[in-house]
């Protein structure tokens, strides 16, 4: 299975191979696991890759549910569904991107912008359906308690641990991206910080996802049209409040509800560290971070205005040209036929010839 339409042939195993073969390279591991589930010896084996691991029956009123505990073996599931995600970032990038992009006509760095909007766009998209599945199905919406009471959490439901795997799969599946997308060493920083944002489980609520989803189908239109930035004042605008939100969701939860909860002990073992000194790392972690991204955004706002109103005052500048004024021709009485000026009543005006004595 070939993503990508080749017009040169690399030696084996060479950088350029890698890099222009990666894809199916990713495809060949996935299926060499998927084959092996055909097979007793090797099924159990290919569902560690699979499957999360670590599942626990835990008794209800009614019955007994399946609930999941982490551990090693999830790095395991972590890598396969890192290839699953180069795979689809392949596809997405050759049926999508690259034939809107052509249509386009976008310079490298427009190019590699466009490009990195639109596979964020596909992941946010995705994210924000299944946050929202999550949160109504496992009653987070209904029942905000739930955030804190029972902790500590180190049994989770198979939605809400399949969906971290995942996450943790995409994000670190964009570090070696950024080699294989020959991303230039301009922008390497930047990318960094933001796959190390994303990489903190506390960094990445569900409705976070939707600001970025907003911020980065704004930039889709305005590759489109550099006109259209009608978006980026949608996005500037839940962009602040989403900031107000998740600081006042941190406090909620953390500075009130574990506060108040009974075993307040260090316990590392069982997953326990609701102390003191614990919760108050952790609010100013998030405090930090949210101030740090408010700072961005205020900084880039006022740039932009500030590049804005500059060329407004240059337009006003600009000296307008003074027309020039019309020449005054003087003309003869009557009118012209024929190149002979002719009088008023029609007939040609002579010159009288002087009488002579």
């Amino acid at each position: 299975m070939a993503f990508r339409r080749r017009t040169k042939s690399y030696p084996l195993f060479s950088q350029e191979f890698v890099i222009h073969n990666h894809a199916d390279i990713g495809f060949c591991l996935v299926l060499c696991v998927l084959i092996g589930l055909m097979f007793e010896v090797t099924a159990k084996t290919a569902f560690l890759f699979i499957l999360p691991q670590y599942n626990i029956s835990v008794p209800t009123a009614d019955s007994e549910t399946v609930h999941y505990h982490y551990g090693p073996k999830d790095l395991v599931t972590i890598l396969f569904y890192i290839f699953i995600t180069i795979i689809l970032h392949a596809v997405v990038q050759e049926y999508i991107l690259d034939k809107i992009s052509k249509r386009l006509h976008l310079s490298k760095v427009k190019h590699s912008k466009f490009n990195e909007s639109g596979q964020l766009v596909v992941f946010h998209f995705t994210s924000v359906i299944w946050c929202f599945y999550v949160v109504v199905t496992e009653g987070y919406l209904t029942n905000p308690r739930s955030l804190w009471e029972d902790y500590p959490h180190v049994h989770l439901p198979f939605q809400v641990k399949f969906f971290y795997l995942c996450q943790l799969a995409y994000w670190l599946h964009a570090l070696p991206e950024l080699y294989f997308q020959k991303v230039r060493k301009e922008e390497i920083p930047r990318q960094l910080q933001y796959i190390c944002l994303y990489l903190v489980p506390w960094s990445q609520p569900d409705f976070l996802y939707s600001t970025e989803f907003l911020f980065h189908t704004a930039r889709l239109f305005y590759f489109a049209d550099e006109n259209n930035e009608k978006l980026f004042s949608a996005w500037a605008a839940v962009f602040g409040v989403t900031r107000l939100f998740i600081l006042t969701l941190a406090v909620l939860a953390i500075g009130f509800g574990l506060a108040r909860m009974e075993n307040q002990a260090f316990d590392p073992e069982k997953g326990n560290f609701n102390t003191l000194f614990c919760r108050l790392c952790v609010l100013l972690l998030v405090c930090a971070a949210q101030a740090w991204l408010m700072w961005r955004f205020i900084h880039s706002q006022l740039r932009h205005w500030r590049e804005y109103w500059n060329e407004q005052s240059a337009k006003r500048r600009v000296p307008a040209t003074p027309r020039l004024p019309a020449r005054l021709i003087k003309r003869e009485s009557g009118y012209h036929e024929n190149g002979v000026v002719k009088a008023e009543n029609g007939t040609s005006p002579r010159t009288k010839k002087p009488k002579s004595p």
